[in-house]
Parts: structure tokens; C-alpha cells; sequence
């Protein structure tokens, strides 16, 4: 049957695609995004502490991965938020900070068993919109154009339906097959987004799926790519792309894009990583130089897990109880490593320079 926009489309064709995927223009592209996940693993695992940035590299992927959806936060803004005691009452950052602990979540769930399933997904989705719902079961979803209100799409309806889409899915993610696992990732993206499973909130975890993915794949140990950055600067070519599978079976284009994205998310990480281990290195030595009875390793990596840190920060990582932990922050103030604010009754230390190659 023909695809019709405004018809639930319960004929979307299962998993495997019936087609040839592995085209050789594919293929190609695929060399190419291998490489550089490869060199960004290989970065990560040289650094010293390589979950250091695991934090960060989450927040600022919630951040993206949350534009997609209109949801809007400053570096800032958010960076705060996820440190500070005081209670927001921001919806924005609200929704940024559940995606991040949806991820960190799914992270810890794969640790424990290394399959990606309907439940997870669920709970994931449950934590990203902080409510209890679970698979689509009433009529009425459509996606709409944005500028004309004209319906481009509208997914499978009909819990059941829903299921025995999502159970093939899940066996397509788990067979042991030819397909390369980065062709795979692609394909797997488009089908979790065309069977739209949830009333809300299936953007962001079909984006943290291609994390997951990534790490349960052992492509990537550590989910530290900003994909969901790379599709806001080319959000009308990720959409495009995703209705030419849809409408023409238009794989070939499909995967490519989102290969090239792999590739260059990749590169781009592996330099703002190396940038911030210089970095690192370069603030190490100065306050070793000039703040020499406050310098630890311990105190440094305080200093970079997050572009802001506070007193309690430093006694868990038990480098001295709260007055002795304040003295050193505001020694390093006055040195000129770190920006105080005030936030509600506690002090943030900003890391300026660590911000600055956050935000470049």
C-alpha cells in the first residue's frame, strides 16, 4: 500500500530493509566515520581520568538534544542548575537536566545488562517527561510541518501494533548479522522514529538510543558525542532525509547523513577534548606555580568534571572539610582561576577558561 501522510501508517515494512543497504557509496562514508570514532576512542582512553568529562559531555548533549525540541537553556544557566542545591522552577531546565539523567541512566542500565529493550526505552522516556505514561494507546498522533500546519506524517496507531513493531526492532538491534553496526545505528535511528511509540518525548530517546547503542556496540565506551548538535545545524536535511526513507525507501541518503554526522561529531569531540586536556595541563602547572599549598590532582579534576564546582565538591572528593575547602576556592578567585556567584545561600566557582572552551 502507498504511503499516505494522514493515514496511520501500521504497514511500516519491518526490520531488516528488504533492500541493499551497504551500497558502495555507503560503504565509503562508512570508512570514514569509523576512523574518526576510533580516534576519538583512542583520545579518551589516553586521558588520565577518562570518565572526567562524562558529566559534561551529558549536560551538553541534553542541552542540544533539547533545542531540537524548542526547549531553550544557556550553558549557564544549565551548568548551575545541575550543581546548585537551590530548587529551579524553570521548565527548560527541568526537561535538560531529566534528559541528562535519562541518559546517565540508560548508561548505567547497559552496564548492568548490554540490551536495548521496549522497557528501557519506556523508562527512559518516562524519566525524560517525568510522568508514568507508556506506549501510544489512542488515536490522533500526527506530525505536522511547523510553517504550514500540513501533515507530513502520521505512525503507526494501536498499542499491539505499536509492540510488534518495537519487539522487531529490538531483534534487529540483537541479531548477529553482516550489517556494519554504524549502517545498523542509522537504520535503527529511522525505525524508532517512524514507529514514534510515546504521545511525547520520542526525539530525545531516539537520540539517546544512538548513544547507547554506540556503547553497547563497543563502538564508544563513554556516550560522548553532541550528536543532537550536528542535526540542529542541519535539522531540515535530518528531517528531509528521514521522510525520503518513508516516502521513496530512500535508505542510501538516509544513512549517509547519518554517517556523516557520526564522522563529524566525532572529530569535532576529539578536539574539544584534546583542547580541554591541554587545557588542563596548562591551569595544573600555573597553580602549582602560584597557589602551590592549594594544588592537588584531586583538586584539579574537581576543577574540570564540571565548568562550576562548590566547597561540597572538595570534601567528597576529600581534599578538606568545608572551611579549609572554602579557603582554596577563594585563594584560587583571587588568583584568577576561578569566578564566584552567588546562588540562593551557596557559592559557585566558575571555571571561566574551561567555559570558554565549552562554548567554542
Amino acid at each position: 500500500m502507498q504511503f499516505r501522510p494522514e493515514k496511520p501508517y501500521n504497514n511500516l515494512p519491518l526490520l531488516p530493509p528488504k533492500m541493499t543497504v551497504e551500497t558502495a557509496f555507503v560503504l565509503k562514508k562508512t570508512i570514514a566515520a569509523s576512523r574518526a570514532l576510533s580516534e576519538l576512542k583512542g583520545a579518551l582512553t589516553k586521558l588520565p581520568n577518562p570518565t572526567l568529562f562524562t558529566d559534561t559531555i551529558h549536560l551538553l548533549e541534553a542541552q542540544a538534544s533539547s533545542a531540537i525540541e524548542n526547549i531553550i537553556i544557556t550553558e549557564d544557566e544549565l551548568f548551575r542548575a545541575s550543581i546548585s542545591e537551590q530548587k529551579t522552577d524553570n521548565p527548560s531546565t527541568k526537561e535538560v537536566i531529566h534528559y541528562k539523567d535519562a541518559l546517565w541512566y540508560g548508561v548505567q542500565q547497559l552496564e548492568k545488562k548490554p540490551l536495548l529493550t521496549t522497557n528501557l526505552f519506556i523508562a527512559i522516556m518516562r524519566i525524560i517527561k517525568e510522568n508514568g505514561s507508556g506506549i501510544r494507546n489512542a488515536p490522533g498522533t500526527q506530525l505536522r510541518n511547523t510553517l504550514k500546519g500540513k501533515v507530513v506524517y502520521t505512525p503507526p496507531e494501536g498499542e499491539a501494533v505499536i509492540r510488534a513493531k518495537l519487539k522487531n526492532l529490538e531483534d534487529f538491534i540483537h541479531t548477529d548479522d553482516d550489517i556494519d553496526p554504524l549502517i545498523k545505528m542509522a537504520i535503527i535511528h529511522y525505525q524508532f522514529e517512524a514507529i514514534h511509540p510515546f504521545f511525547d518525548g520520542n526525539g530525545r530517546t531516539g537520540r539517546i538510543i544512538l548513544l547507547l547503542y554506540l556503547k553497547m556496540t563497543g563502538l564508544l565506551p563513554i556516550p560522548a558525542l553532541y550528536l543532537s548538535n550536528y542535526i540542529i545545524q542541519h535539522k531540515n536535511e535530518y528531517y528531509k532525509n528521514l521522510r525520503g526513507v518513508t516516502e521513496k525507501q530512500d535508505w542510501e541518503t538516509w544513512i549517509c547523513f547519518m554517517l556523516g554526522m557520526t564522522e563529524k561529531t566525532a572529530l569535532q569531540a576529539r578536539k574539544q577534548i584534546t583542547e580541554i586536556d591541554v587545557l588542563m595541563d596548562t591551569m595544573g602547572k600555573e597553580i602549582q606555580k602560584k597557589a602551590p599549598k592549594v594544588y592537588s590532582k584531586d583538586l584539579l579534576e574537581v576543577l574540570f568534571r564540571l565548568p562550576y564546582t562548590k566547597r561540597s565538591f572538595l570534601v567528597k572528593a576529600g581534599i578538606g572539610n568545608l572551611k579549609t575547602s572554602g579557603n582554596y576556592l577563594a585563594e584560587l578567585e583571587q588568583k584568577g582561576f576561578l569566578k564566584s556567584e552567588q546562588a540562593g545561600k551557596e557559592k559557585l566557582y566558575l571555571n571561566v577558561r574551561l567555559m570558554g572552551v565549552l562554548k567554542s
